[in-house]
């Protein structure tokens, strides 16, 4: 009897946790296909790897072929999202569908907007970021597909994330590589209002609790986090962990603006700053309501983080 098979769509760090995590939970259950552009991950040898551009949708339906589950863990150029992304996501959206498999949508909170208060599911989709825009839109063609019939999905979102293998986040390489190099942690805002953080592992593992539960279906739930901190508590946390000063240089808005003159990313990330300018407390009580799923504590995800990115060593292109 053949054994299902779950294909994950993106071989970034989240991807690749959530083939960490299918292994680990469901290692003889299941057979795990990842798919990305050039068919080269670094993965198990017992995971198959398959070379996919899914905006040509006959390719995304052939990488997405027998699948029981598909996790769209895909991401774009931070600097071209509103012309590369929706492609992407309507790729693995029709591999599902042609599959006739569940789809779990791995995607973040930028569709809210500025909010007052908790950031809850049942909130508006009110952004009128680029990103924040184009995430709705995104979000919303995989629920009105699933309305539809012509699909089962879900959609899990988190918070910015850290861990293993994550470098390009606020609380990435600029954080725990500078730190561990001896360097200054670089933030954005104000480093003392509270920030909900997500361990990438902990994302990793509701995606793929979520696309074992029909409960999920046609749902939007946001990923359990570690109690929430400040930026500079997170900051003291790492550098704790390091052996290092707590020692942090914070990105006023002004020079944030001034920067995406020249920079495209700064540019793309000034749009976002409201994130870190105010509070931002993600809550998971709906996502806690219904499943169980523990967060690990940011003091074990953190040295999990530190000891990855010492051992593979601090990017010099950062």
């Amino acid at each position: 009897m053949s054994r299902p098979l779950h294909v994950v769509v993106g071989t970034g760090p989240l991807g690749l946790a959530v083939v960490d995590e299918l292994r680990s939970r469901d290692g003889d259950a299941v057979d795990v296909r990842v798919v990305n552009r050039s068919g080269v991950a670094d993965v198990h040898a017992d995971v198959e790897v398959a070379a996919a551009d899914v905006t040509d949708h006959d390719a995304a339906r052939r990488a997405c072929a027998g699948a029981s589950v598909v996790y769209n863990c895909t991401n774009a150029p931070y600097t071209d999202w509103p012309a590369a992304f929706p492609p992407i996501w309507e790729g693995v959206l029709a591999g599902a569908m042609a599959a006739d498999a569940a789809l779990v949508c791995a995607d973040n909170l930028y569709c809210y907007g500025a909010v007052d208060g908790p950031v809850t599911e049942d909130l508006p989709w009110d952004a009128e970021t680029r990103k924040g825009t184009v995430r709705a839109e995104m979000a919303r063609r995989v629920l009105d597909a699933h309305e539809a019939g012509e699909v089962r999905a879900t959609l899990a979102r988190a918070s910015d994330f850290y861990g293993p293998r994550v470098r390009e986040s606020t609380v990435g390489e600029r954080v725990f590589g500078n730190l561990i190099d001896g360097r200054r942690a670089e933030v954005i805002g104000d480093p003392d209002q509270p920030h909900t953080y997500t361990y990438v592992g902990d994302f990793a593992r509701a995606l793929v609790l979520l696309g074992d539960d029909e409960r999920a279906w046609g749902e939007v739930w946001h990923v359990p986090s570690a109690a929430t901190l400040t930026t500079r508590e997170f900051v003291e946390l790492v550098a704790e962990e390091a052996g290092v000063e707590p020692r942090m240089r914070v990105a006023p808005g002004w020079f944030v603006r001034l920067a995406g003159v020249v920079s495209p990313t700064m540019r793309e990330l000034d749009e976002m700053r409201y994130e870190f300018e105010e509070p931002f407390v993600v809550s998971s009580a709906k996502f806690d309501s219904t499943f169980e799923l523990e967060p690990t504590s940011h003091k074990d995800a953190i040295a999990e983080t530190v000891a990855w990115y010492r051992q593979v060593g601090v990017s010099p292109t950062l």
